[in-house]
């Protein structure tokens, strides 16, 4: 019998009585040792420490009275992000009683930054001062060059909408079928581009109080 025969031989026998080193070898992978190192580990209440997963994520881990709390790394950043995104930064905090936001605290914070008792109280102290009239143009004219931007964006949306080539997919198998612009360049800067510039001219100039006839 040739050696290789009976290496093969002893290999089976060895398996069969289970002393094959296949089967007496101890593997110990990635997650066994973490797993072990953690056991090991010991905390007190109010002991943290960062902890990564299998896909490279890093958490703080916080020892509690009987459990652990377990959160992100970067979580209080974004919960402050958040907080600020959503605070009424303008209010007088020394009288704001602005606890939870209806739905007119958060139509002013967007306009002012404040809950709306507050933009109350503003605009009446504006008008003890004799100052309302003035805010009051200020804010009418923010509002009208806001609205006057947004046209612009719809200019700009129109002129990409008519001027450029459309395809539309068929079918499954990826087919496509053109359809020409509606308009050349040029043609889309003299119809529409001009009369808007025109007017938004003539409302820029009736916003800063001048007179068209004299333009």
């Amino acid at each position: 019998m040739s050696n290789n025969k009976l290496q093969n031989v002893k290999a089976v026998q060895q398996m069969i009585d289970g002393t094959h080193r296949f089967q007496t070898k101890k593997t110990i992978g990635f997650s066994d040792t973490e797993a072990t190192a953690k056991k090991a580990q010991r905390h007190v209440v109010g002991d943290t420490w960062e902890e990564t997963d299998s896909h490279g994520n890093i958490y703080i881990i916080e020892q509690k009275d009987g459990f652990r709390i377990r959160k992100t790394k970067n979580s209080d950043l974004f919960q402050e992000v958040r907080d600020e995104l959503t605070a009424f930064t303008n209010c007088q905090k020394d009288i704001c009683t602005c606890y939870k936001a209806n739905q007119l605290d958060e139509k002013m914070r967007k306009i002012h930054g404040m809950c709306f008792d507050c933009v109350i109280e503003m605009e009446h102290q504006l008008k003890i001062n004799g100052t309302f009239d003035e805010y009051e143009h200020n804010k009418i004219r923010e509002n009208a060059l806001a609205w006057l931007h947004d046209a612009e964006q719809d200019v700009v949306m129109l002129r990409k909408a008519y001027t450029e080539v459309s395809k539309f997919v068929l079918n499954a198998d990826g087919e496509t079928e053109s359809y020409a612009a509606k308009m050349t360049p040029d043609e889309f800067e003299e119809k529409i581009e001009k009369s808007f510039t025109e007017f938004k001219q003539q409302f820029l100039n009736r916003l800063n109080g001048e007179n068209n006839e004299n333009n």
